[in-house]
């Protein structure tokens, strides 16, 4: 039951993939202007973690998880009056309230996963449900694609340039109106997931809330913690690094000398991405029963890393699939680090889940960077920056282990 809110939030994020290339056309935007997509969106994870985190002390995670559903319902909602405008700006909006819904279920479930059986399997097991919202990532690009994208036509900016102000608005009204359906669809979708989640009875597990705060070693800071603080930088630099990819693929795969594909067959292609981080995750957590979590962590890492500067070096298809690849190795980063980062924090595990999840905020400040790279060195270079990120997530898989004197105590 708890693996469709993986589903469902991974659904959503990736669809501000479509939205990021059908909003920069629409509004005329630059990639530092449309990649407020990704800032307003991830910008959630930092300003909502800490009170979800309260919330789940005071009422338990389940009520927050429906609490969640139902405020990303309340987002979607706010879709079709941001069209009926349209708007940008709140589109924006629409986003931040979605994002907040998404928090809360982020906040409550990876731990509740984590915890839900051996801490030796912990890694496996997250990794598992990932892969279910690597699924929701998957389906997002074919949807979006098909409904919005595919329904669209858009104009070159010399065109709306030219257009009357009474055209331009009418083309604007028309364009955007294809997200009123498919987001319409996705609310009732999630209000009708909160009941059933409302109306399914969960395990308690204690460790898994906030409720423990009590216990022996509490009052204990998680700043002490080596491998949670480098693991939250770690959350922040994959989070990062995959959004910006994932952002700006399309426009990627759209430039004459990389794909050359019209943005509704580009988004088609996306979905290599999103699918390669879905069978890696099933593959993983097979892989993950066997071998040092921290060993597979740094091998995919090291290999993403390569990809992407293959990449930048080259041209055509080569160059354009050695991105879609990337999505495979990908795969097992949030889950891996995620566990990592608490290991061996006991009563602390509810807060510090609450400080890996605000890490989050790195898939809205790194996209924004690389969109402002992007502008000012052009797409095919600006990639330097998720390279930068993955080597950063190599270093933490060799050194952010916990001291052994916590892991004994």
């Amino acid at each position: 039951m708890v693996t469709t809110l993986f589903f469902m939030w991974g659904f959503l994020t990736c669809l501000n993939d479509i939205l990021v290339p059908h909003l920069k056309a629409i509004f005329d935007l630059n990639y530092a202007q449309v990649m407020l997509i990704q800032f307003c969106f991830f910008s959630a994870y930092f300003v909502f973690s800490i009170p979800a985190g309260k919330i789940i002390e005071r009422v338990g995670y389940k009520v927050t998880m429906v609490g969640g559903l139902f405020t990303m319902g309340v987002g979607a909602l706010l879709f079709i009056p941001a069209a009926s405008v349209p708007s940008f700006p709140l589109f924006l909006a629409a986003l931040i309230i979605l994002a907040a819904g998404i928090t809360a279920l982020q906040v409550s479930a990876n731990p509740y996963v984590a915890v839900l059986g051996p801490a030796r399997s912990a890694s496996s097991r997250l990794n598992l449900t990932q892969a279910f919202n690597s699924l929701g990532t998957t389906v997002a690009p074919y949807f979006g694609g098909l409904l919005i994208l595919g329904a669209a036509a858009p104009k070159g900016t010399d065109e709306l340039r030219a257009m009357s102000a009474q055209a331009l608005r009418a083309y604007r009204l028309q364009e955007a109106s294809s997200v009123k359906l498919p987001y319409l669809v996705i609310a009732i979708a999630l209000i009708t997931l909160g009941i059933v989640i409302a109306k399914f009875k969960l395990p308690h597990i204690p460790e898994a809330e906030g409720g423990h705060a009590v216990e022996a070693g509490a009052h204990d800071s998680v700043w002490k913690h080596r491998n949670l603080v480098l693991g939250a930088i770690a959350i922040f630099t994959y989070v990062g690094a995959e959004v910006s990819i994932g952002s700006f693929l399309v426009n990627y795969m759209n430039l004459p000398n990389i794909g050359n594909l019209k943005p509704e067959i580009a988004a088609k292609y996306l979905s290599f991405y999103w699918g390669g981080a879905m069978v890696g995750r099933f593959i993983g957590s097979a892989i993950l029963q066997k071998v040092p979590t921290r060993i597979v962590l740094g091998f995919n890492a090291l290999v993403a890393a390569v990809l992407v500067c293959t990449s930048m070096l080259t041209v055509g298809h080569v160059a354009m699939w050695a991105m879609l690849l990337i999505g495979v190795f990908n795969s097992i980063m949030f889950p891996s680090i995620f566990t990592l980062g608490i290991e061996g924090l006991g009563p602390l595990t509810g807060e510090a889940s609450g400080l890996l999840v605000m890490a989050i905020v790195g898939g809205a400040i790194l996209p924004e960077l690389q969109g402002v790279l992007a502008d000012h060195v052009g797409l095919h270079y600006a990639f330097v920056l998720p390279v930068i990120c993955y080597l950063y997530i190599l270093f933490f898989a060799a050194k952010g282990q916990p001291s052994r004197a916590r892991l004994s105590a």
